[in-house]
């Protein structure tokens, strides 16, 4: 029930450095692949816990742990921020309501490309504009 022959690699040079890992299951009994070391050929092969069918990997990224973080600029920003006693007041008049006093914070997002940015937050209605 050992086979020594692997599935076909693809084309390395048409795959993506963000290529997804995906499972791999068992040619002869369909149950899932798991990560194994071939010692004396020193490669990555996978095999079958239940048959032991044994497959070559075409990759040697077995996981993969893509953190992504997609909080915006004025992430935590609540309707009553306005009141907070914490905050610098400035004038700076809202675009929807006309009041002329705000309260300001700089960005939170932490990036390189991030530049300064203050945002400012009406203390009447919680528009939050530039």
């Amino acid at each position: 029930m050992s086979s020594d022959i692997g599935s076909p690699a693809p084309d390395t040079q048409q795959r993506s450095s963000r290529e997804k890992v995906a499972f791999r299951f068992c040619r002869e009994c369909s149950n899932m692949l798991y990560p194994h070391e071939d010692r004396q050929r020193s490669a990555l092969m996978y095999r079958c816990r239940t048959c032991h069918n044994v497959e070559s990997a075409n990759t040697y990224c077995v996981f993969r742990n893509n953190l992504s973080s997609n909080a915006g600029e004025t992430a935590g920003v609540t309707t009553d921020i306005g009141s907070d006693p914490t905050l610098p007041k400035a004038v700076k008049t809202c675009p929807r309501c006309g009041e002329s006093e705000s309260v300001f914070f700089q960005s939170q997002q932490r990036t390189e490309d991030t530049k300064m940015s203050l945002f400012y937050v009406c203390i009447s209605c919680g528009c939050v504009h530039h």
